[in-house]
């Protein structure tokens, strides 16, 4: 068991030192006792755990179905990480959705631009200022 500083555990897990604290208000990481003066120090555990957060971060879990996460034991709560992946697949989703539908809308307003002569308004920036008229 490696005995790192929170800074030499911050940047084994590639975070700030700040980000660590938050972790431990937020209560996803525990903050070690102090073993030498002031001095805390942090072992793979803790390193491990925090790699976790990250990574279900980048999978687009919020720190709360983080905490939801962290609280299942991975031998025995299989049917209950399952249901919230594929809760956050289905929020995936509805964002894809949602952001298709404006790459869409800005694709047309782009192309009215270019196709509109420089007498008329502006088609994007009218239809931003008057949305009840688009």
């Amino acid at each position: 068991m490696k005995s790192m500083t929170i800074g030499r555990l911050a940047a084994a897990a590639d975070v700030g030192v700040e980000t660590v604290r938050y972790y431990q208000r937020r209560g996803l990481l525990a903050v070690p006792a102090p073993a030498v003066g002031q001095v805390r120090h942090y072992g793979d555990t803790a390193l491990s755990r925090l790699r976790f957060i990250r990574r279900a971060q980048q999978l687009g879990f919020s720190l709360d179905e983080i905490a939801e996460l962290l609280d299942l034991d991975e031998n025995t709560d299989r049917t209950a990480a399952r249901a919230l992946a594929k809760e956050k697949l289905v929020q995936i989703d509805e964002r894809m959705a949602r952001l298709a539908a404006m790459r869409s809308a800005l694709t047309e307003l782009v192309s009215c631009c270019e196709h509109t002569t420089t007498a008329q308004p502006c088609p994007i920036l009218h239809t931003l200022a008057h949305p009840d008229e688009a």
